[in-house]
Parts: C-alpha cells; sequence; structure tokens
C-alpha cells in the first residue's frame, strides 16, 4: 500500500489505485453508500436528489422495492445467475411478460436477442445483422450521434473526441445531418436523399439507418415526429434497414415504452439497455423482425448474455406497464418539468437559454461553460446533475420516472439557486 502515502483525503483509493479514465467522480466527488428512490447518501451523511438516473439506467430509481424483494427471493432459493444463453425460468418469464405487456398490445411483432450486458453491445449486434442480412457494408448515422464505445458503435457516434480514442479509422459509415442541424426551415431528409440516389455522390447505398429519436448525449436533440415518418420511408424506398437506438430513450424516458411510439414508426431493428433491467443490472436486448432473424447458432454470442438476476428484476421492471397509468404520471411529471424550466429561462433572460427535450429528458442550453458550471453548484447543493452536449452545453434533468412531485419541487428549487448564483458571477465587474 505504499502507493497510497500521502493521499489522506475521502478519495484517495480511487485517485492512487483507479484508471485516470474514471469521469463521473469528478463529477460528483464523494463516496457514496446508499440510495433509495429518488435520494443518494454519501458517507458524511449527505443527502443528494439524483436528476441523472445512472445516465437513465434507473429510470424506476434506486433499490425499487418490488424488484428488490423479487431479487432477494430468487437469490434466496439458489436461482441460476449465470447461464450463458441457455434456457432458464426467469429468462422464459421475461420472454413471456415482455412479449404480452409490450409487443403483443402495441402489435408488434420481434424476436428477442440477448447480444449481452451493454447499449453498445446491442449496436455491435444490430450493426452486424444489418449488414449480414443486406451484405452491405455502410451504416448511416447522424451529427451528434451516441452510440457507444466499442469500435462499430464508434464509427457511427459523432462526438469527436470519443472517435478519437479508438485510435485507428472508424470505418464504413457515413454521418448525415440530423432533424435541425442545417436549421429549423431545412428539411435534411431531402439532403440525405440526394446522396442516396446519385451515383455521383461518393456514398454507397447503406445496409441500415441507425437513429436515436431524441439524442440524450449529443444535446438532447428532438426529431420531430414528421421527420421521423420520412426517415421511414426513405429507407423503404432504398431497401435500408432502420435502426432505433432505444438504449438511453427507451423504457419511458419520453414518455412512452419506446422512445418512438409517438410517430408510429415500425423500426426493423430496436437496440435497447440502460433501465430495461429495471434495476440498474447490467442488460441489452435487441429487437429484430422475425424475417431479419438471420444468425447461425453462436454467429453472435458472449459469457454475460444470460444475466438472470436482471431478467427477475427486468420482468419485474414490466408491471409498470400493464395498464395507461404509469404513462400517464410520467407525462404529468414532466410537464411540471417543462413549466419548471420554462420559468428558469425566462426569470433569467440574460441566460440567453434554450429548452430542449421531451418526457422526462429535458434541459437548458447554455453558452459554453455555464451548464459546466451549474452542474458543479448543483453538487455543492445535493443535487446530480449532469452536462449533455458535444461541448457540454445543456444542463440535462433526469431524474428518476417514479421521483415524486417533492423531490421536483424540491431539486429545482436548488436548480435555481445555481442558475442565480451563476449569473451572479457573470455579473460581477472585472477587476483591472
Amino acid at each position: 500500500m505504499s502507493n497510497l502515502t500521502g493521499l489522506n483525503h475521502e478519495l484517495h483509493v480511487f485517485e492512487a489505485l483507479e484508471s485516470e479514465v474514471r469521469s463521473y467522480c469528478r463529477s460528483f466527488p464523494t463516496k457514496f453508500q446508499k440510495a433509495s428512490g429518488y435520494q443518494l447518501w454519501d458517507t458524511k451523511g449527505s443527502v443528494y436528489i439524483d436528476f441523472f438516473a445512472g445516465a437513465g439506467a434507473l429510470n424506476y430509481g434506486h433499490n425499487e422495492p418490488r424488484m428488490k424483494q423479487a431479487l432477494i427471493q430468487y437469490l434466496s432459493g439458489n436461482g441460476v445467475a449465470h447461464s450463458l444463453d441457455m434456457a432458464t425460468e426467469a429468462k422464459e418469464r421475461f420472454l413471456t411478460d415482455f412479449n404480452e405487456i409490450i409487443l403483443k398490445p402495441r402489435n408488434m411483432n420481434y424476436k428477442v436477442m440477448f447480444p449481452g450486458p451493454t447499449g453498445t453491445n446491442s449496436v455491435e449486434s444490430a450493426l452486424k445483422l444489418a449488414r449480414k442480412v443486406t451484405g452491405r457494408q455502410t451504416i448511416m448515422s447522424f451529427t451528434n450521434a451516441f452510440h457507444g464505445m466499442t469500435l462499430g458503435a464508434l464509427a457511427v457516434t459523432g462526438n469527436k473526441f470519443k472517435r478519437a480514442g479508438a485510435g485507428v479509422p472508424l470505418n464504413h459509415a457515413i454521418s448525415m445531418p440530423f432533424d435541425g442541424y442545417m436549421g429549423k426551415d431545412i428539411n435534411t431528409l431531402e439532403f440525405i436523399e440526394n446522396y442516396v440516389k446519385d451515383s455521383g455522390s461518393g456514398v454507397s447505398l447503406p445496409a441500415a439507418v441507425i437513429v436515436e429519436t431524441v439524442q440524450g448525449e449529443g444535446g438532447i436533440n428532438v426529431a420531430s415526429t414528421a421527420w421521423l415518418q420520412g426517415l421511414e420511408q426513405l429507407c423503404r424506398r432504398y431497401g435500408m434497414l432502420l435502426i432505433v437506438d432505444d438504449v438511453q430513450m427507451g423504457c419511458g424516458r419520453t414518455g412512452s415504452f419506446f422512445s418512438f411510439e409517438r410517430s408510429g414508426i415500425q423500426p426493423d431493428i430496436v437496440c435497447m439497455s440502460k433501465s430495461i433491467g429495471g434495476y440498474g443490472l447490467p442488460m441489452a436486448i435487441t429487437l429484430m423482425k422475425p424475417e431479419l432473424d438471420q444468425w447461425s447458432p453462436g454467429e453472435h454470442n458472449g459469457t454475460f448474455r444470460g444475466n438472470n438476476l436482471a431478467f427477475v428484476t427486468a420482468t419485474e421492471a414490466l408491471r409498470y406497464w400493464e395498464s395507461s397509468q404509469f404513462m400517464e404520471e410520467i407525462a404529468a411529471k414532466a410537464d411540471k418539468v417543462k413549466t419548471a424550466l420554462d420559468h428558469i429561462i425566462q426569470a433569467y433572460p440574460e441566460l440567453d437559454g434554450e429548452h430542449r427535450g421531451i418526457g422526462l429528458m429535458q434541459g437548458i442550453a447554455l453558452e459554453q461553460g455555464k451548464a459546466e458550471r451549474i452542474s458543479q453548484l448543483a453538487f455543492e447543493k445535493g443535487l446530480i446533475m449532469e452536462t449533455s452536449g458535444t461541448n457540454s452545453e445543456v444542463i440535462k434533468v433526469m431524474p428518476p420516472l417514479t421521483i415524486d412531485n417533492e423531490g421536483l419541487e424540491a431539486g429545482f428549487q436548488r436548480f435555481e439557486e445555481c442558475v442565480n448564483e451563476v449569473m451572479s458571477e457573470t455579473r460581477k465587474p472585472v477587476k483591472v
């Protein structure tokens, strides 16, 4: 332990022994001890309101009681924890309930694939399948997209900093302008179609188009219903598969179980992870139309596809979707968030803020540096908030979907205090 000498502060073990690649512990520099619902406690006893929700992995909050009880019961009965892709009772229950509660009521017909434990595993499997089925190599993605950190997913990600981390060329992908990227009055689909149909564009016909209906990491950019419907039609005209990355926006984050429900589109492939496991346990699924399920056995595999503990909590999470009540609650809370954000924008005109988002994925776009400063101040006041956007220009409100009105109000009171403090700092005269 000699390398710990001289490091006596609270986070000394992490600074001495953990890689410099760590990031969230720099934004939220305390040692957390326990969590429940929308609150976290650190080892000093300080309480934090969570407007972050594990980057969207905790839509149902921390230690959701019914999921915790189901998990404890399963473990107490020596239930199978790890099973590769073998058949287990826990997997059977999830598949059956997912089909009955989620797919059938929406008239959706998808096969379910377990590609590995994370969102990037789901994206990789989707890209591989699209290339296999079509026999083509290129994947079309969009500006400001984020799809994961493995090489295939990075190739369809827009962020320059993250792409640079690959250390090798990222090939067989082309980035096109997202809805609104070229200005509110420009339909980027017309631009895109010119590239696809023009034999002189230098762009080969893509195997698939991968899209987030709301770009969370890219700055909370919302694709309009008309644009999403037009994108689906474009894919159909040119024989490209449509992949929706619902890793962060799925499981109710935008209000409905799937983020694309508002547009009425039917993707060929859907990628899900984060809150699909319900409890924060690693789990991912890739949904595909049955005719696309052209895999040979073992052609895409992985050791941790069979996380039965996640199957247990994921099945319990589906209870939230047995009626329309949960969606209605999310909509009501989303309205409260929108009202609170609009109030801040109007009360502080010098903030020059722009509202972004839908559902319980909302935020305010600000001048560079202000969002990061608000996030820092929020932590000091007991509020966990993250920034998004390629320049961290958006301060993001992403609480658990189960947060109550009291939690929202307390969080926004602290949020506004932070905004007021930031504005006070910018008003201070510069000393000469």
